[in-house]
């Protein structure tokens, strides 16, 4: 009995149809749209609120506010991007990345940030240089901008520091875990997703003004650069806490010897 002769499937010949890219964003796109929009509306606004009381004093209740405001805010974009997630059935930990399976993998990632932050800040003292941050216009210019969110008491500066550890946390996420790695895939290269969520993580800082908004947009390809190397965020999570920790308890000190 004879049988039909069987089709022969070439080596290395894909199984089933194609995988199609959207199978490999992390969100569906309406969300990362709304994530952006979110981001830079914020930005807007506390940017015009910021520049109608420029040099206006603020109150204790006023400066706490603002902090629950911010802490808040990260708060519920860490929800929307973790709704996003499980749209696609993806998880916060695979965000994130990396993993302490002993204190030594702890400690290097410690050592990691550490050095990090050192070479970052080396690096945003040049763009400063080059973007004319060193003068005393600028320098006068930052001082008035940010008077209302600099800590002036042990309350306040406990909170600040919350709020900095929840900033350093939720905004790796967001910036370097959620937009750079969803724009990465949707421009089929990791290093668009690093400059582009970079821009959107400086535009996010409106109320900093212009030049310092390029600034960050530097210090976020910086943080982009180092999750994309060490495939995780953990050392980017606990330099960026402690850059904001280290800004806002610095800038405490140099009010109470009236230098802020």
């Amino acid at each position: 009995m004879q049988t039909e002769p069987q089709p022969v499937i070439p080596t290395g010949a894909p199984h089933g149809p194609p995988t199609s890219p959207a199978k490999n964003l992390l969100a569906p796109i309406w969300h990362t749209i709304l994530i952006v929009v979110i981001v830079l509306a914020n930005s807007y606004f506390t940017a015009r609120s910021f520049a109608s009381h420029v040099g206006e004093a603020t109150t204790v209740k006023q400066r706490t506010w603002g902090y629950a405001f911010t802490i808040a805010l990260e708060l519920f974009i860490l929800l929307l991007v973790w709704i996003g997630l499980r749209l696609k059935k993806h998880t916060l930990r695979e965000l994130i990345g990396g993993r302490w399976n002993t204190p030594e993998d702890f400690l290097i990632d410690v050592g990691i940030a550490i050095g990090f932050w050192v070479i970052a800040a080396a690096i945003l003292i040049g763009v400063a240089y080059a973007l004319g941050h060193v003068n005393e216009a600028a320098i006068n210019d930052m001082k008035q901008r940010l008077q209302g969110v600099i800590p002036r008491s042990g309350m306040e500066v406990t909170i600040f520091i919350s709020l900095s550890v929840i900033a350093g946390l939720v905004e790796e996420i967001v910036f370097r875990g959620y937009l750079q790695k969803q724009i990465g895939a949707i421009a089929g290269n990791a290093y668009v997703g690093v400059i582009v969520s970079a821009m959107i993580f400086g535009a996010g800082h409106g109320y900093e003004g212009t030049k310092n908004m390029i600034r960050i947009a530097a210090f976020g390809v910086l943080f982009g650069v180092l999750a994309v190397w060490r495939k995780s965020l953990r050392p980017g999570m606990m330099a960026h806490a402690f850059q904001d920790t280290f800004a806002g308890v610095g800038s405490y000190l140099l009010s109470r010897q009236g230098k802020f």
